[in-house]
């Protein structure tokens, strides 16, 4: 099999910060529930900003360096973006337009599914394709849009969830060879759970019109049943991943993971046996960026030097309700 390499990395946080008090009118946040306990700060895109402005400022940059060192063309284009700008079309094709790519790549991928955990399905997915010699190169784009669109609705955010997420794009880079190899893959789809992230627009669908704001459907009983999934499903995946690496979790250098709260980022490198340094968090300072969450944050530990040439690098989270969960080990 040809080994593939995840070799760069960036990030886009739009420019916008916005303080709790937007959400809480200047009252002290309610802390009760570590599940929803806010961010110090977090992002919002622009009222204008669009889930493809957001991944071209995350894109360009890295793929200036990348033609710099001779790699390209571009053959594989693969994208999530947590609310898509159009009912029908993927952004792929419009984000291949925007960074000017030519020949377009012959694979665009809009992916859907896999949540906060959706930078490690599509490093699978571009992984299988250039191992298979169907591609040399990929470019993965995880966009979270959410925070300023829909959680920053005046009749959303005045609930305890609204202010966790923020806004922002992490984007990453595959090729052919082995300069940082991705070493293996685990993904795991629980799809009894599929149904367990609903929204709260009553009895329609949610493309119907009608009274209040579209929202998630977060009950007392659903955070019980996430807190307990969440707190399981990225010790097992990265686990299962160690053992067929046959290292244990305490020999992972950098261990970067979705940032959904403080409580699952403490309670997940405790179970693994990780200081906290080995685990970077960047919770309080952009929120809870969904997918965006680990190529945002494995950027921000490259920049400041938290991981060398050599490391064990793990990559590892779970979306929405338990639906999916993913670790990818690169050897940086």
């Amino acid at each position: 099999m040809i080994p593939v390499s995840l070799v760069d990395v960036d990030s886009y946080l739009p420019e916008r910060s916005v303080g709790t008090e937007f959400y809480t009118g200047g009252t002290a946040p309610d802390s009760e529930g570590a599940m929803f306990g806010p961010p110090l700060a977090r992002r919002h895109a622009a009222p204008e900003e669009s889930a493809t402005d957001m991944a071209v400022a995350a894109a360009q940059g890295l793929l200036e360096r990348r033609r710099a060192r001779g790699d390209g063309p571009l053959d594989v284009l693969l994208t999530n973006v947590a609310l898509p700008d159009r009912a029908f079309t993927g952004a792929g094709a419009d984000i291949a337009a925007r960074l000017g790519l030519d020949p377009v790549p012959e694979w665009i991928i809009d992916v859907h599914n896999s949540g906060c955990a959706a930078f490690v399905h599509l490093m699978k997915i571009g992984r299988a394709l250039i191992a298979s010699g169907q591609a040399r190169t990929a470019l993965i784009c995880c966009v979270q849009n959410m925070a300023g669109q829909v959680f920053a609705r005046p009749g959303v955010r005045g609930r305890k969830h609204a202010p966790v997420p923020g806004d922002g794009c992490g984007v990453g880079y595959l090729k052919a060879g082995d300069e940082s190899p991705i070493l293996d893959v685990v993904t795991h789809h629980g799809v009894e759970y599929a149904n367990d992230m609903s929204l709260s627009a009553d009895t329609r669908k949610y493309w119907e019109p009608g009274e209040g704001e579209i929202d998630i459907g977060f009950t007392d009983s659903k955070v019980k049943q996430i807190v307990a999934r969440g707190n399981q499903l990225v010790p097992q995946v990265t686990r299962e991943l160690c053992e067929r690496l046959g290292t244990p979790t305490t020999d992972i250098d950098l261990l970067v993971t979705n940032q959904p709260n403080r409580m699952f980022l403490s309670n997940w490198h405790q179970e693994l046996g990780l200081k906290p340094e080995r685990h970077p968090d960047t919770f309080d300072r952009y929120g809870n960026l969904f997918g965006a969450g680990i190529p945002v944050t494995l950027t921000h530990a490259r920049d400041e030097g938290s991981v060398r040439k050599g490391d064990l690098v793990v990559l590892s989270g779970f979306a929405h309700a338990g639906d999916f969960a993913a670790a990818a080990a690169v050897r940086w």
